[in-house]
């Protein structure tokens, strides 16, 4: 699967402002990551998961920073997650199946956060590219 021009381009505007609102957008798909499939708590017993805490901003910041970096590197993402991958899969063991449910929880919030913009061919686009982001993640897992 690959990413068009187009589709390239849907995702750089977008991505202009998700990043304006980046915490709170990452605090909030976590959130909602978390009530929709409480399994996946499981990887963060250690962790205030109550609505707006210190732990779930600071993680939903790194969550939305390292989608700032496969968009700024979207012709390399395999590349520019490398490392997010082998920590995910050698030292956190995360299940692989939980990138994609955090995808759809992403794509659910920045819905509901720029409706206007969320077009038919910006979902489109944004769930290719979130596809492309989940499986370079469960690269190291092969």
């Amino acid at each position: 699967m690959s990413l068009t021009k187009s589709d390239k381009a849907l995702i750089a505007t977008l991505w202009s402002k998700i990043a304006t609102q980046a915490d709170s957008i990452g605090t909030e798909a976590l959130e909602r990551l978390f009530a929709s499939y409480p399994q996946t708590k499981t990887y963060f017993p250690h962790f205030d998961l109550h609505s707006g805490s210190a732990q779930l901003r600071g993680h939903g910041s790194k969550v939305v920073s390292a989608i700032g970096d496969a968009v700024k590197n979207i012709d390399n993402i395999e590349k520019a997650l490398s490392k997010l991958s082998e920590l995910h899969a050698y030292i956190l063991r995360v299940d692989p199946v939980n990138f994609k449910l955090l995808s759809h929880s992403f794509l659910v919030t920045i819905a509901a956060h720029f409706p206007a913009d969320f077009t038919a061919e910006a979902h489109a686009a944004w769930d290719k590219f979130l596809s492309i982001v989940s499986s370079v993640l469960t690269e190291k897992y092969r």
